[in-house]
């Protein structure tokens, strides 16, 4: 008798129609991204591996190595991307730690004025960053007046100037990427330690910091990964000697029409992608994504913990390892500094589009409204802004659809499935779009959907799927389901559950997933330059083709307006936010 209660208790035996009615709403986005990501990503592979008469050869990546050009870009990419991940985490580990330690109002209004800019156009940004950074730029200006540097050097093009760049895209990516670990850290251990009796900052190198490395190790390898396939920046912000990969790919297909060495190049930046997104999973979790924290492994940082209190005492004796870092003073004003030096390079664009002079100085001649009229009235610019608001909103809602499925499905699937399948989700998050967008020119080519609007929304969805799925998981996670389960129990069939119970309590998580879809839609420039056609483009690819002519008054206006909208945007995702608490 002991034994058998002593026994667990089995419980209901799945069927498998129920294992299928668990898993059916994640099938049409997986099918999609097998079809549209998998495949293409595997052709690039098939490009770079075999030449032209289908013999398996490694003669492409030879061919990288043979020329000195192709091994100097290839150590400048690397390089270039390891700066910029380092500088983006020392510099936004601070402001994490901050928006940590704050109440939800006030980390959400610190958070609303460091996505405007992470959420801006990386074209209006780079932009705003030429007009600083040029010759007769206003911050080179400075610099040479304090003597800085010298009146024949220049900002940019240089090195410095792709870093700066750089750095202020990546920035905010690093700070969001740290802060749900930080704020996943029970501060009772810190507040331990100093009963033991450590100060302040032994308690923070000792225990937080330790316990924070997972995250910043996290924002690392996320914003390196992502740092490999930037082209934008280099091109506008640097010269030939700060080349990166994903230039040479565009060459090699837009110039040279050489497939196969840009599907090689290509293969380079997808194994990278492929052992940093390994790493990631093996440092802090891809659930970390979702914003769960990472799971805490013991042993860690036990080797450096001499070290660490020997920084904390030393760190201890300055003035500031003393403030309250819940609301340092110290604290505060590094992290306003932070926030304006990410939002005023922006704002520098705004007046230069009310000039009344027919070039771009500073400080301008206001005020007129015609470079607003020109960017309304040409045929171009309409043509070309309309057709990214279409494409947009198709991919948002299209993207919404498959992504409302995959998370549904990764609610309900047994613990063992979720991880890989989550995996899946985000994995176009993970490769550098560069990746994504020769894939699919391999497959439009032969599908004759290169240059339509059903390619632009197939490219597009593929990148907008994973942060559908990373917004919509981290509300599913707080949806109370016995809602869902009470609806159940008078009577209520899936579909009706779902129409009447979850889309309406899931509204304003939804309509951010659907802006967050718009916007990678609305401003991507990487599917555009392979997909969109050379005759009708998109508006971030007509910026591209005129900002590599001259810098005018009206590409001023363009980037204004494109600034007033993500405001707006920004605006009705913080109203979706609030809603959904």
């Amino acid at each position: 008798m002991w034994l058998v209660q002593r026994l667990p208790q089995a419980g209901p035996r799945i069927t498998w129609p129920q294992h299928l009615a668990r898993w059916l709403p994640a099938l049409p986005a997986l099918l999609f991204l097998a079809v549209f990501f998998i495949v293409p990503v595997v052709e690039i592979l098939q490009g770079g591996l075999y030449d032209g008469d289908g013999v398996l050869s490694v003669a492409q990546f030879a061919r990288m190595t043979h020329s000195a050009v192709y091994v100097k870009v290839l150590a400048s990419t690397f390089w270039i991307a390891f700066l910029t991940a380092a500088l983006s985490v020392l510099l936004g580990y601070p402001v994490a730690y901050l928006l940590a330690r704050l109440p939800a109002r006030s980390r959400e209004r610190w958070l609303l004025w460091i996505v405007l800019p992470f959420w801006t156009s990386y074209l209006v940004k780079t932009y705003a960053w030429m007009l600083l950074l040029s010759k007769t730029g206003l911050l080179t200006v400075v610099a040479t007046h304090l003597g800085l540097i010298d009146s024949t050097s220049t900002l940019a093009p240089s090195l410095t100037g792709v870093l700066i760049g750089m750095v202020h895209a990546m920035l905010p990516l690093a700070v969001m990427t740290m802060l749900p670990i930080m704020r996943g850290i029970n501060m009772q251990l810190v507040q331990a330690a100093q009963t033991l009796g450590a100060d302040r900052a032994t308690g923070f190198f000792t225990v937080f910091l330790p316990l924070s490395g997972a995250g910043a190790a996290a924002a690392g390898l996320l914003v390196f990964i992502s740092s490999l396939g930037f082209f934008i920046v280099p091109a506008l912000l640097g010269s030939p000697r700060e080349s990166m990969v994903a230039q040479l790919v565009i060459s090699s297909v837009l110039e040279l029409f050489d497939l196969r060495f840009a599907g090689a190049l290509s293969s380079v930046l997808l194994l990278c992608s492929i052992v940093v997104f390994y790493v990631y999973d093996r440092v802090v979790g891809l659930s970390s994504l979702a914003g769960e924290a990472p799971e805490r492994r013991a042993g860690s940082g036990g080797r450096m913990l001499p070290a660490l209190i020997a920084i904390g005492r030393l760190t201890g004796k300055l003035s500031w390892g003393r403030e309250r870092a819940e609301g340092g003073f110290g604290l505060k004003t590094y992290t306003w500094a932070v926030v304006l030096a990410l939002v005023l390079p922006i704002a520098f664009v705004v007046p230069l589009a009310f000039t009344k002079q027919s070039f771009v100085a500073f400080p301008p001649e206001l005020f007129t409204m015609k470079w607003f009229v020109a960017f309304l009235e040409s045929s171009v610019w309409q043509a070309a802004l309309l057709r990214s608001l279409g494409v947009g909103f198709a991919t948002a809602a299209l993207a919404l659809v498959l992504g409302f499925g995959a998370s549904l499905a990764l609610v309900r699937l047994p613990s063992r499935w979720r991880k890989p399948l989550f995996a899946v989700f985000i994995a176009p998050l993970i490769v550098p779009r560069i990746v994504v967008a020769v894939g699919l020119l391999y497959l439009f080519a032969r599908w004759e959907l290169a240059g339509t609007n059903a390619g632009l929304v197939i490219g597009h969805t593929v990148l907008a799927i994973p942060y559908v799925v990373v917004t919509l998981s981290a509300s599913f996670k707080r949806f109370d389901w016995r809602l869902d389960d009470a609806a159940k129990m008078l009577g209520a069939s899936a579909f009706t559950r779902v129409r009447t119970v979850l889309l309406p309590l899931m509204a304003a998580s939804l309509g951010s997933a659907f802006l967050f879809a718009f916007i990678v839609s609305f401003d991507d420039l990487t599917i555009a330059i392979f997909v969109s056609g050379g005759i009708n483009t998109t508006l971030p690819k007509q910026m591209w083709d005129d900002i590599q002519l001259a810098v005018t008054p009206t590409l001023a206006a363009v980037a204004t307006s494109l600034v007033f909208l993500m405001v707006f945007i920004v605006w009705l995702s913080s109203i979706f936010k609030r809603k959904s608490y």
